[in-house]
């Protein structure tokens, strides 16, 4: 004990000239440690809400669904902070972010096939629809401020044609980075943006968990409308559509009478061209979404039964809407347990 104070205060340069006996070294204040009281935690951990993240995945025309789920999660007062939306689901959230969810949902029970025939425009270089009618239908009934002026967060997903790399847009134009994140390829065209060509964001992350995480949501829920689209046909009862005029109207009248036909193929004889193609799609996109989400998880997912309901199936918006509200009525208990 003694050698080791002589240590000390030769080291510190104050040893003392007469002494024999060096004094101990000064005593160390007694560290505190502070620890928040029950009454503590309680007004600032416990009362504070998560930040909600809502994930909108992919699915064309099985997408209005997507308005059912944020009608139900409204009425039991969970309020999303951050929407992150793939393909429709950036359609559906870019409306919901801007709080134009009112305008858009009797908009959409309201549509007919004619009406969505009259949105298409026939191009065969890029993809079969150009798209610009769906874009000029858009910025004339609402306004685009931007993506950093919406009144939630916002955020969607498309993937770069050239590279295969997944795109977050989270800036700029809000129909722009919707348009992107809906080009499903084949049927509409890529759109170029800052150099690159970019195609729907089902292609590389369907359901938008990550993006949501990465935005700052503590609490993901995620809605996926293509898990039961394997192993299902089902023929839709008014499957005579309108014809296209133009160059290629044939051709694109047969694309979109097969993309209102849902389920695999038939073994009893060989199928189109376009039967391969559609069925190839939702193969593609139901494995995609069981990978992504395996690696990624949501807090909470909300899957609606809508096998019966097509790709081009636009024009069935009330009974998209109606299944969603169901499938995320079922999953409200376990909602509110996790943000109570």
């Amino acid at each position: 004990m003694r050698r080791r104070r002589a240590d000390w205060w030769r080291r510190a340069g104050r040893w003392p000239s007469r002494s024999t006996d060096p004094p101990a070294p000064p005593a160390r204040a007694p560290r505190r440690c502070y620890r928040a009281s029950p009454s503590f935690r309680d007004s600032t951990v416990a009362h504070r809400s998560p930040r909600i993240g809502l994930a909108l995945g992919s699915g064309s025309a099985r997408g209005w669904a997507h308005i059912g789920v944020i009608r139900a999660l409204e009425r039991a007062g969970v309020a999303a902070d951050i929407v992150c939306g793939t393909s429709v689901g950036a359609l559906v959230g870019a409306a919901h972010a801007a709080g134009a969810l009112e305008r858009l949902e009797p908009w959409v029970k309201g549509l007919t096939w004619q009406t969505v025939m009259s949105l298409i425009d026939v191009r065969m270089s890029g993809g079969l629809i150009e798209g610009g009618k769906l874009v000029d239908f858009f910025r004339a009934r609402f306004a685009d401020e931007g993506m950093e002026r919406l009144q939630r967060a916002f955020g969607c997903v498309a993937t770069d044609l050239a590279s295969g790399r997944e795109v977050w847009l989270r800036e700029g134009s809000v129909i722009d980075a919707v348009r992107a994140s809906i080009a499903l390829p084949g049927l509409l065209t890529p759109v170029l943006q800052d150099g690159r060509l970019l195609v729907d964001g089902g292609l590389v992350n369907p359901v938008p968990v990550s993006l949501c995480r990465a935005m700052g949501a503590e609490v993901v829920i995620a809605v996926d409308l293509n898990w039961d689209l394997i192993g299902r046909r089902k023929q839709i009862p008014d499957a005579a559509p309108t014809s296209v005029s133009g160059p290629g109207a044939g051709l694109i009248d047969a694309m979109l009478a097969r993309f209102r036909t849902v389920g695999p193929l038939g073994s009893s004889a060989m199928p189109s061209m376009i039967d391969v193609l559609t069925t190839s799609l939702n193969i593609m996109q139901v494995r995609i979404t069981q990978s992504r989400l395996a690696g990624e998880p949501a807090d909470v997912m909300i899957r609606p039964r809508l096998s019966g309901i097509a790709a081009m199936d636009y024009h069935r918006g009330g009974a998209a809407i109606a299944e969603g509200e169901r499938a995320a009525t079922q999953v409200l208990p376990m909602i509110q347990d996790l943000i109570a």
